[in-house]
């Protein structure tokens, strides 16, 4: 009954009376210390409709290679890049085909002298066929050959970028379980704290203001834990769309945020990034089949020959030139459209693909420099936090928590320790979770992974 009461409540009421220590208030904190919001032992997961929901969602264990092959299998994004494959090869395919021949039938009759159709006319049907001259079709086929390697190139690309989102989302969503998971055990030291000093100020031994602040600081960390948890679920909302995942399925990562020292070689990324990255590969064949469109539109200043061939049959009455064969040739004159504006188009097309390599190059080796600059600096930060400072601040703080016991600390000496611990501590999870981060930027800089 007093949790349906505190739960109907306002927030901020609930805030205000916890910190001016009502008697409703005190329930509200026990409340949410004892139960908490989350969890096992939440009031949600109490309801037994609720624990049913929670066993008939599907539990999904991944760890990071199998959220890879998962998401490779299965995203969208990559589906829809791999249809582009599917296209250039058809593009290839047209490319090789031959013009069809055309056939025509025509009629030759003399009306003005009674010679119709039907007593003496004739049929005269005609096949035509299309040469190309000047190389056009082993150019289109050339063309349509680096067009599909492009399209191939860009899927492999599109894999790059999309595996640095599913690390990254992987890693977020560890990151805000290290963060719960820190916010837990700071609430909970800091709810028997409470326990206790609730016991020492009925007792007179400290003032309420002690205890308020301790109220407030259960309160607060407590608001973290809430924080935590909404991270975790964006966190994994986010690589449930790349996985393409059911909102109903749970997650159960098992590769953990950990650190795993690497000592990558600059130079040798430098020049591994310009070989390897698909991105360049699409720019250098997308240069090529410029080119090869160039030498096309160069080809069409030459007209092409079509052929043809044809066979008189005449009717009952016919004339007396029996058994007529007719063979012709066409050639277009090019005298005024011989393609200039397609061959100053084509041109234009491989200088603006020629810069955009260039382009890309330099974007790329600057990418590779700033992502392994940004590993460095990071890698450094977290070995100064695991070089003793993490254990110096959890020491600190349990050092002053029994001075405080003790009566040799202050209230306020406790809460700078606890907050100086806390962000000690939250700062080492961001630090690990940027210097992992960094790692995958600095591969996807690269196009490959770092292994030393």
């Amino acid at each position: 009954m007093r949790a349906h009461l505190i739960t109907e409540r306002d927030p901020q009421e609930v805030c205000t009376g916890i910190a001016r220590g009502t008697m409703w208030g005190r329930a509200a904190l026990a409340f949410l210390v004892c139960v908490g919001l989350t969890g096992p032992g939440s009031a949600l997961a109490a309801d037994p409709e609720m624990r049913a929901q929670q066993v008939e969602q599907p539990l999904l264990r991944l760890s990071l290679d199998e959220a890879l092959a998962l998401f490779l299998r299965q995203n969208l994004d990559l589906i829809i890049t791999r249809f582009g494959i599917d296209f250039a090869r058809g593009q290839q395919i047209t490319a090789r085909l031959f013009p069809n021949p055309v056939l025509s039938i025509g009629t030759l009759s003399a009306y003005t002298q009674g010679q119709t159709m039907t007593r003496s006319g004739e049929l005269f049907p005609q096949l035509q066929q299309l040469f190309e001259m000047a190389g056009k079709r082993g150019y289109r086929i050339e063309s349509a050959g680096f067009g599909a390697q492009s399209a191939e190139a860009n899927f492999e690309d599109a894999v790059r970028q999309l595996s640095f989102m599913v690390k990254d989302a992987y890693y977020r969503v560890q990151l805000a379980q290290r963060r719960l998971a820190l916010a837990e055990e700071n609430r909970d030291r800091f709810a028997r704290i409470l326990e206790v000093n609730t016991i020492r100020f009925k007792k007179g031994y400290i003032a309420e203001v002690d205890l308020i602040r301790i109220r407030l600081q259960v309160v607060d960390f407590q608001s973290q834990v809430i924080q935590a948890v909404q991270d975790a679920n964006a966190a994994r909302a986010d690589l449930r769309v790349l996985l393409v995942l059911s909102p109903t399925t749970e997650l159960l990562l098992t590769t953990e945020l950990d650190y795993h020292r690497v000592e990558p070689d600059i130079m040798v990324l430098r020049r591994v990034a310009l070989d390897v990255r698909p991105d360049i590969r699409v720019k250098r064949l997308t240069q090529s089949q410029r080119m090869a469109d160039l030498k096309l539109a160069k080809a069409y200043r030459y007209p092409d020959v079509t052929v043809g061939g044809g066979y008189a049959v005449q009717g009952a009455q016919g004339p007396d030139n029996q058994q007529q064969v007719a063979l012709n040739m066409g050639v277009p004159l090019p005298l005024f459209n011989r393609n200039q504006g397609g061959i100053m188009q084509a041109e234009v097309a491989a200088q603006a693909a020629e810069a955009d390599l260039r382009k890309t190059l330099i974007q790329v080796e600057n990418q590779v420099d700033i992502a392994y600059r940004n590993l460095l600096e990071s890698r450094r930060l977290v070995e100064a936090y695991r070089a003793g400072v993490l254990e110096d601040a959890r020491l600190t703080l349990t050092i002053v928590e029994r001075a405080y016991e003790r009566g040799g600390a202050t209230i306020l000496d406790l809460l700078d320790a606890a907050r100086t611990s806390r962000t000690i501590q939250q700062n080492y999870i961001e630090v690990l979770f940027s210097y992992q981060r960094n790692v995958f930027l600095l591969e996807s800089a690269v196009g490959r992974e770092i292994t030393s």
